[in-house]
C-alpha cells in the first residue's frame, strides 16, 4: 500500500470510564497479560507505514509511565484534555512539527482493542485518494427506537441509512486540525471527528468495519476480549 503521505495514530486515552466500575481506568485493565490500551496500540504499532503512534494521557495518569510500551520509539505522549476532542487536538498539536497537512491522521479509540488488520487496510485502501477522508461504521441491523427521559417508546427511527460508527476515524491533519480547532473556539460539544468534520462542511465516507470492532465498557465486554484475544493466537 504505497503511498506518498504518511499516517500517524491518535489515541485520546484521558478518561476514566466511570461506566466500567473498576478502582483504575479501564484502559489499565489488564487482560491475558496486557493492559487494554497496550492491546489498542499492538494493532498499530508493527505497521510499517505508521509513522507513530501518540497517546493523550491525563496529567494525573500515574499508570502510563509503567507500561513498557510508554517508551516504544514509535510512541509519543501527549496531554490529555477534560473532552475527548480536546486530547485529540491535543495530539494533533504535537505533530505538528511532524505531520504534513495532507497526512494522514488515524484517531482511535483507547479501549476499542479488537480492531483487526483487514479493517486497517480497507479503510486505508478505501480513502487514500479521498479528499477528506471517513470513518469505520457498520449498518444498524436492529430496529432503532427513539425514547423519552421516561423511557418510553415516542418513535420508530427507520435504520436503512444508519450506521454505528466506529473507529479507527481517518482525516487529511489539516483538515482535522482547522476543523477541531473552531469547535475549541465555540460552546459544541462533539463526540467524534467525524462531526467536527461534518460542522465543518465536509462530508466524511463510511467504510465497513467489523462487529467484532468493539468499545470495552462494561465488564462483561472483558471476556469477550479475553475470547478475541485467544482466537487471535
Amino acid at each position: 500500500m504505497s503511498d506518498s503521505s504518511k499516517y500517524w495514530v491518535v489515541i485520546p486515552a484521558a478518561g476514566v470510564g466511570k461506566r466500567m466500575g473498576v478502582d483504575k481506568p479501564k484502559q489499565y485493565i489488564s487482560v491475558n497479560g496486557k493492559t487494554i490500551i497496550e492491546h489498542t496500540i499492538d494493532c498499530f504499532i508493527n505497521r510499517e507505514e505508521i509513522e507513530a503512534v501518540v497517546v493523550a494521557i491525563s496529567k494525573a495518569d500515574e499508570y502510563w509511565p509503567d507500561l513498557e510500551i510508554a517508551k516504544h520509539e514509535k510512541v509519543i505522549a501527549a496531554p490529555g484534555g477534560v473532552e475527548r476532542y480536546q486530547s485529540v487536538f491535543n495530539g494533533l498539536q504535537v505533530l505538528q512539527d511532524k505531520a504534513k497537512k495532507n497526512d494522514w491522521i488515524l484517531v482511535h479509540d483507547a479501549a476499542r482493542p479488537c480492531l483487526n488488520q483487514s479493517a486497517i487496510d480497507r479503510l486505508i485502501i478505501n480513502l487514500r485518494t479521498h479528499d477528506v477522508g471517513g470513518i469505520l461504521a457498520m449498518p444498524c441491523r436492529d430496529t432503532m427506537k427513539r425514547a423519552n427521559e421516561s423511557g418510553v417508546i415516542v418513535d420508530t427511527v427507520e435504520r436503512e441509512s444508519l450506521w454505528h460508527a466506529q473507529t479507527p476515524q481517518m482525516f487529511k491533519y489539516g483538515k482535522l486540525f482547522s476543523a477541531i480547532e473552531k469547535i475549541l473556539d465555540g460552546d459544541i460539544v462533539i463526540t467524534d471527528e467525524a462531526m467536527a468534520m461534518e460542522l465543518a462542511g465536509y462530508n466524511p465516507m463510511l467504510v465497513q468495519g467489523h462487529q467484532e470492532n468493539i468499545k470495552i465498557t462494561h465488564k462483561d465486554d472483558l471476556q469477550y476480549l479475553e475470547h478475541f484475544l485467544n482466537e487471535m493466537t
